[in-house]
């Protein structure tokens, strides 16, 4: 298969039942969030005004400074963390890949793959045909009985992103996600960007700053706890 920047694919869990569409797979409008920490007798506002539409088939990056509150939204657009105002509403599955990856150390990946197939509701040989395609297009196949323990920040980082990947998302929410990889794996990630949005897929990606503004479609900016764009 070969996607619309003419880079050969894998074809990685390819569903024929869904298209790309200009359905609405996430808004969410009038976020907002706030912390009380230590000595602070008032709220530190994090998020006032935050505001994202995302539909089927784009790849969006959401940007801003470090402390603009990218994560706290991301949080709150995944359900993790409650907002205080405003209103997120979700269609179809979802696929969530975190800054900081949350893992196991004393399991393997084949573990880790194990235990979310069985999360996600995968039948195993679905979950086995993903869990390989997954290993084989981000190169990490070599490590597949090794512990989270043992493994380096760059594997760590595939298989936190193989993990949301497994049960092939509508949406996939990436926070960070490629801040450990070396050339050759950031240039298969956006190759799997990309094959993801040209089946109809949305990709959100945050990022503190843009190298490659070009990959995607749109690009949405966060700050003062408002978005624009």
């Amino acid at each position: 298969m070969t996607n619309r920047q003419g880079i050969q694919t894998s074809g990685l869990l390819v569903r024929p039942d869904r298209v790309a569409s200009s359905d609405v797979v996430l808004e969410a409008e009038r976020v907002g969030k706030s912390f009380r920490r230590g000595w602070r007798r008032d709220p530190l506002k994090v998020l006032v005004d935050a505001n994202l539409r995302l539909v089927a088939g784009e790849i969006v990056g959401l940007v801003g400074e470090n402390g603009s509150g990218k994560s706290t939204l991301m949080k709150i657009l995944v359900g993790s963390l409650e907002k205080d105002g405003g209103r997120v509403a979700q269609h179809g599955s979802v696929g969530y890949c975190p800054q900081n990856p949350i893992l196991y150390e004393r399991l393997t990946c084949d573990e880790h793959f194990e235990l979310f197939g069985r999360a996600y509701g995968l039948a195993t040989a679905a979950r086995e045909r993903n869990q390989q395609e997954i290993y084989h297009i981000l190169g990490f196949d070599k490590f597949r009985t090794a512990r989270v323990e043992e493994l380096s920040g760059g594997t760590r980082a595939k298989l936190n992103l193989g993990l949301a990947l497994l049960h092939d998302p509508d949406l996939l929410l990436l926070d960070e996600p490629y801040a450990g990889f070396d050339w050759d794996t950031y240039l298969k990630f956006w190759s799997l960007a990309a094959e993801r949005r040209d089946r109809g897929r949305t990709v959100l990606i945050i990022s503190h700053f843009v190298a490659d503004e070009e990959r995607f479609d749109r690009i949405v900016h966060l700050s003062d706890g408002r978005t624009q764009g």
